[in-house]
């Protein structure tokens, strides 16, 4: 089972890595049942009653209950053979255990670079009703943030790099500090997929719901869908990333601050 997923890279994008295993040869399902069991302090998925393991050997236990009775669906919704591409909770409940375990300061620093280079910050000068959309959907979230980390975001039109204060980059970082891996993966994948760390942030924090950062993620693709017409390889590939980032969100919600593990 430790060859079965590679472990991903900080900064790789999920669903590459998910295509990525695609186009290598799966392995047959092997087992019957898959399962979640109480263990200790937190929940571990088994197969016929066996734990699973992570590619670097650890026991598979997150801590809630939810988080592992979707994992052990996902092992369950396997049929002939076992498609990490479809998997997405497995994959990041891995990558949590064997790598941001172990180099969480560096995953927080990514996140707050993230906010350094935000979606929310490169706005459109024109047309106006695309410029009004992102405002509405936007503006809402900057105002949230600089109220939370106590500092202002300088917004810019295009795509020109503008320096944030260094001051709030911080306090975001920090704030990241009490944050255990599991979720700190999951804010990771929710900052890598729609390019917002503040929009990952709202909804770790509640002030979001996860359907509306995705919304907020796409103002401009849809835009230009509305303006050019449906594009269906581009809606595809929103449909793959869209699952790698509900199985952030599922842990997000799961795990925000005041809620724990159960």
């Amino acid at each position: 089972m430790r060859d079965l997923f590679d472990l991903p890279q900080h900064g790789e994008d999920p669903v590459e890595k998910a295509r990525a295993h695609a186009r290598r040869d799966l392995p047959k399902r092997f087992y019957k049942e898959a399962a979640a069991v109480a263990e200790g302090d937190g929940h571990a998925v088994v197969l016929d009653g066996r734990p699973i393991r992570t590619p670097a050997g650890s026991r598979l236990v997150v801590p809630h209950g939810a988080i592992a009775a979707a994992i052990a669906a996902e092992w369950a919704a396997q049929e002939t053979v076992i498609d990490p591409g479809k998997m997405p909770l497995t994959r990041l409940a891995n990558s949590a255990l064997d790598a941001v375990a172990r180099e969480a300061d560096a995953v927080r620093g990514e996140i707050a670079r993230y906010a350094g280079g935000d979606l929310l910050i490169y706005r459109a000068g024109n047309p106006q009703e695309l410029v009004e959309r992102q405002n509405a959907l936007w503006n809402p979230v900057i105002a949230w943030a600089e109220g939370r980390y106590a500092g202002r975001f300088t917004l810019a039109e295009g795509v020109m790099h503008v320096d944030q204060n260094a001051e709030v980059l911080t306090a975001i970082r920090d704030s990241l500090a009490p944050v255990d891996p599991l979720p700190l993966a999951a804010l990771h994948v929710a900052t890598t997929l729609t390019g917002s760390a503040l929009l990952a942030l709202s909804v770790w924090h509640g002030e979001l719901s996860g359907a509306d950062a995705w919304q907020a993620a796409h103002v401009d693709e849809d835009w230009n869908m509305q303006l050019w017409g449906r594009d269906e390889e581009a809606l595809e590939r929103r449909a793959h990333r869209a699952a790698e980032f509900e199985a952030a969100v599922l842990v997000i919600d799961a795990l925000r601050p005041g809620k724990g593990g159960e």
